[in-house]
Order: C-alpha cells, then structure tokens, then sequence
C-alpha cells in the first residue's frame, strides 16, 4: 500500500511538473512579446496590443463562426474519412502481405504527391466548396495514418493470434479484441501526425480556392496591408492548434488508457 501510495504521489508531482512547465514557456515568451513590441512602429511587425485588439475584434466578435467554425467542420470531416480509409485498408493490407507487396508502387506514387499539390485539379472537379476541402484533407492525412496501421498489424505478438486461434476465438473476435488493440498506439501515432498535416492543408486550400475560412482571412488581411489583422489571423490559427493538440491528447489517453498502465506497471 505505502509503495503504491508512493508511485501515485510521483505521477501526480510529475503530471503537476508538466503542466507547469507547459504553461511557463509560453507565458514568458508572450511577455517577452508584448515588451519587445509595445513601441513597435513597424508596418509589418506591429505592437502585440495591436494584434491582440485585432484578434478580438475579427475572431472573437467576429469571424470565428463565419470562417473559424468552417473550417474546422471541415477539418473534422476530412480526418474522419481519413481515419475509417487509413485503419481499414490498413489492416487488410497488414494482413494480407501478398496484397501489400502487389499495391506497395501504387501507393508509394500517390504517396509521394502532397494534398496541395493536387488543388488545381480539385478546384477544377469540385469548385470551391467543402466537398474540394475535405477531400484534399482526407487525401493527404490517410497516409500516416494508413502506413502506421500496416506496421502496427504487423507488429502484433503472433503467439497472441495463435493463442486466440486455439482456443477456437471466431475471427472476427481476433481482428477487432486481438490485433487492433495490439495495433492502436502506432495508429493513433498517425493520427497525430495526419492532425498537423490536415491543418496545413485546409489553410491551404483557403488561401487559394475559398471565399471563407482561416487561410482567407489572413490572405486577405496581408493583400489589404492590414498587418494587425493577418497576425492576428496567425495567432488564432496557432491557438486553434493547440487546443485541438489537447483535445487529441485527450482522445489518446482515453483510448490508450490500458497501454500506459501496462507500461506503468512494467516500470513499476
């Protein structure tokens, strides 16, 4: 009891230094920020009181649910397709090495055209709407998401899948009770990584074919000289980011919740 009493009083220290050094860095640098600046003449490099005044007045009274919200529905819609695409096909491909090998040029083709690369052709097959949004974001984020799923099939114990084949465990049952538990930590490592890749796509293709969205506020902005504005339009951008990290962060505890005690226990 007194050990365990132990190790849960240094988790929570930990967990307590953690966000404390979180919160730190960026606390600081903002004050750094807002010294540095505050006398700033500067067209182009405007005061921090005049980008926050800015992110007030277009995002937080402003555009957020014309152009914000957009995007991010957007967003969400385009990893999800990615998400369902990547963990199936994945997983018929980690399975099925044979299929694998035959469709590893294929992929390895598209995989090597980036999302924005292929906005010309979106925009001319699908217009400026959603549907051209999502689409990029669901073609660019699959494949982290789809390679990490075929290496985590691959890595599962097989004594785990010959154990549950013994005792006679249907598989269906193996697939989804066996080999996506074991599977889950490289997948939602890509999940990560299609996260930050979405992002980077979906400003893009607001900046280029869009009439709303983050990516068009702050082109707009710097095409009007209105720095304020399109630093504003980049710090909510940066907000944005974080606090989907945090959310997915969330996620990931969440599904991965029995992971870290097994890895807690083998510490322990």
């Amino acid at each position: 009891m007194a050990f365990s009493a132990t190790v849960r009083g240094r988790g929570l220290s930990h967990r307590l230094l953690s966000a404390l050094a979180e919160v730190a860095l960026p606390i600081t640098a903002i004050v750094l920020w807002w010294m540095l600046s505050a006398n700033s003449t500067s067209l182009y490099f405007p005061s921090l009181s005049k980008i926050m005044a800015a992110l007030q007045r277009i995002w937080l009274f402003g555009h957020f649910g014309s152009d914000a919200v957009p995007s991010l529905e957007n967003l969400a819609v385009g990893l999800l397709i990615a998400a369902a695409a990547g963990v199936s096909v994945g997983m018929a491909l980690g399975l099925l090495p044979i299929l694998s090998d035959a469709l590893v040029p294929t992929m390895e083709f598209l995989r090597a055209v980036p999302g924005v690369a292929l906005l010309p052709a979106a925009l001319l097959l699908l217009g400026i709407g959603p549907e051209m949004k999502i689409s990029l974001i669901a073609y660019g984020t699959v494949w982290p998401i789809l390679l990490n799923t075929i290496d985590g099939v691959r890595g599962v114990d097989p004594v785990a899948v010959e154990v549950g084949a013994s005792y006679r465990v249907r598989r269906p049952d193996r697939l989804f009770r066996i080999i996506l538990p074991a599977a889950s930590p490289q997948i939602v490592a890509g999940m990560r990584s299609a996260l930050s890749i979405g992002i980077t796509v979906i400003i893009f293709s607001e900046m280029v074919g869009s009439t709303n969205g983050i990516g068009f506020q702050i082109l707009s902005a710097q095409r009007s000289f209105a720095a304020a504005d399109m630093w504003a339009g980049i710090v909510m951008l940066g907000f944005l980011g974080y606090v989907l990290n945090i959310v997915f962060r969330g996620f990931e505890n969440s599904l991965l919740r029995w992971h870290r005690g097994m890895r807690q226990s083998a510490r322990s």
